[in-house]
């Protein structure tokens, strides 16, 4: 089992296969006791049943791990690889080992939230492979969730421990290739409400569009203030950085309202919206407020340009008729 394997030397990302509740106890448990007795800190982020699961399993020891809900900390799942870089820097000091346990996908997550689940899941490669040596160990319930899901997880991690053995992935894509540009193909929108191609003098236009169409689609004020600024800010990375210029749709699918941008740019860093900004006023910002602002966050490099769209979720019953209309 995990727990008797010796310390890894770098970051080790590892899936666990399981099924049922016991399963998930008994993959779970003697990974976390062997963290607590190499005396390394533990950090569980799962949904609140399982962590309620964990603590009655680990009686005396659970005041020994830190725990997080992962309905908060991965609503938005790209918020996620920042919540665990957060945890390595406070208790991973002088090169400290550290274990881990995070499950960000189950069954109930949207297509749209599993897609970008994956992507996450591929990225925490590249976010740790080259950093100090930890340990993270990503559940999978293999008989609540469909098999392509778990063809998934063998290519986004090295390691696989399944019916109580751990053992390399062959499926696993590499590191490089985990960071490779984006391009999983987005669903095409049926009905959009709005069309609007964006420059610098009509930016106070966008805004007021995108207001109105947020107010119209039943987003509350606050939250569609921060739509708003997150639009502005993609927008504005459009203009500074994809060709001056760009092109915003925007439409209402199931209970959310989707502002789609898309620019002749393309980005390099394939961790730039999971970047929490320094303190230079110049630094990189606009991804990562969209993230914090935002329910869904999609991201697509294609051989044209750059899409990003922006999910946020709304009140069906303060839904009113949106008027299609190209600006």
């Amino acid at each position: 089992m995990s727990a008797m394997i010796d310390a890894p030397q770098t970051f080790r990302h590892e899936a666990l296969l399981y099924s049922g509740w016991a399963d998930f106890v008994a993959g779970t448990v003697p990974f976390i006791r062997g963290g607590i007795e190499a005396g390394e800190p533990v950090l569980i982020v799962e949904s609140p049943e399982k962590i309620d699961l964990l603590r009655r399993a680990l009686d005396k020891d659970v005041d020994s791990v830190l725990f997080a809900d992962m309905s908060e900390v991965g609503a938005n799942p790209a918020r996620i690889i920042p919540a665990w870089r957060d945890f390595v820097t406070r208790y991973g000091g002088a090169g400290s080992r550290l274990r881990g346990i995070g499950e960000p996908i189950w069954n109930g997550r949207t297509p749209e939230e599993l897609v970008e689940c994956q992507r996450h899941e591929s990225l925490l490669n590249v976010a740790f492979g080259s950093g100090q040596p930890w340990w993270l160990l990503c559940p999978y319930d293999t008989g609540q969730l469909d098999s392509s899901v778990i063809a998934e997880a063998r290519r986004s991690h090295e390691f696989v421990t399944e019916v109580g053995a751990s053992h390399e992935s062959h499926q696993f894509r590499g590191v490089d290739a985990c960071g490779a540009p984006f391009d999983s193909p987005l669903s095409e929108p049926t009905d959009i409400s709005l069309m609007f191609d964006f420059a610098l003098d009509n930016m106070p236009d966008l805004r007021a569009e995108v207001t109105r169409c947020a107010s119209t689609a039943g987003v509350s004020a606050a939250r569609a203030m921060e739509l708003v600024s997150a639009v502005n800010e993609i927008a504005t990375n459009s203009i500074q950085h994809g060709g001056g210029s760009g092109t915003l749709r925007l439409w209402t699918v199931s209970n959310s309202l989707v502002c789609e941008v898309r620019d002749g740019g393309a980005f390099t860093d394939p961790l730039i919206d999971r970047l929490r900004p320094g303190p230079n006023p110049a630094a990189p910002r606009g991804l990562w407020l969209a993230n914090q602002l935002c329910d869904l966050v999609q991201i697509r490099t294609l051989g044209e340009g750059t899409v990003v769209r922006l999910h946020m979720k709304i009140d069906p019953r303060r839904r009113l008729h949106l008027v299609p209309e190209v600006v």
